[in-house]
């Protein structure tokens, strides 16, 4: 399905790199993620996303399934752009109308991209891309829904970020694809020099200074760049250490 020879194809890396081509299957659940964030809709595919994640988790609160579920659609967005920029050099145009998702999927059946052409990978066509196009309409969304604040959004872009970085250098390392290694930093580097992403990681391992919440679910536990060292066992309204 996905194509895997040209600028496209990064899904070798991992599942979050996947992107399907074409148009997605009639009768299914996909629709433009440009719909998703025009909003109106209060019982649309990402409130239902929401609910959806949160019931999976046992989250205690809704908030805490926006989080997460949140977290994971950052990801699949910088990687199905970071990936094929790192390894090919152009990216596919991502345009919110050409990207398809469905939000009761998970990956890579939930994004198809029914667009053409592609982008020389810089940082400026990145931002453009992604953080612009699809994160800053997608925070606002999630803001519609429920209560969320912003500086957890954008930690949690910044935290998928370098969690696409970390999958990259780990598969160049393996393959031998030093040149894909240092595109893929040299990018991501210009991508955290934001005003919106400047500090929501830091030091050489890339750690978030803020938490996506998932320690609050019954299963839950820190994630790997989680700010905290333990989890809390009260709320999290208490400030994370100093960059």
């Amino acid at each position: 399905m996905e194509s895997e020879g040209n600028a496209i194809g990064a899904g070798f890396v991992g599942g979050f790199f996947a992107l399907r081509t074409g148009r997605p299957p009639a009768g299914g659940g996909h629709r433009p993620l440009a719909r998703l964030y025009r909003g109106g809709d209060a019982d649309g595919p990402l409130h239902a996303r929401v609910d959806l994640v949160a019931a999976r988790l046992g989250a205690p609160e809704r908030r805490v399934g926006a989080s997460v579920a949140h977290l994971g659609l950052a990801a699949r967005l910088w990687s199905t752009a970071l990936g094929p920029a790192a390894l090919h050099g152009r990216f596919p145009v991502l345009d919110p109308a050409d990207l398809h998702w469905d939000g009761a999927l998970s990956s890579p059946d939930d994004l198809w991209w029914s667009g053409t052409g592609t982008r020389p990978a810089t940082v400026a066509a990145l931002r453009e891309a992604v953080q612009e196009a699809h994160l800053v309409p997608l925070h606002a969304a999630f803001a519609r829904d429920g209560r969320i604040s912003p500086r957890l959004l954008w930690g949690n872009a910044g935290s998928a970020l370098a969690g696409a970085l970390r999958e990259l250098l780990r598969w160049a390392r393996a393959e031998d694809r030093p040149d894909a290694a240092e595109r893929a930093a040299a990018l991501v580097r210009g991508l955290f020099d934001h005003p919106d992403l400047a500090r929501t990681v830091r030091g050489p391992a890339l750690r978030r200074t803020s938490c996506c919440l998932y320690y609050r679910c019954p299963s839950g536990g820190l994630c790997g760049d989680c700010v905290f060292d333990h989890a809390p066992r009260t709320g999290l309204e208490r400030r994370p250490p100093a960059p």
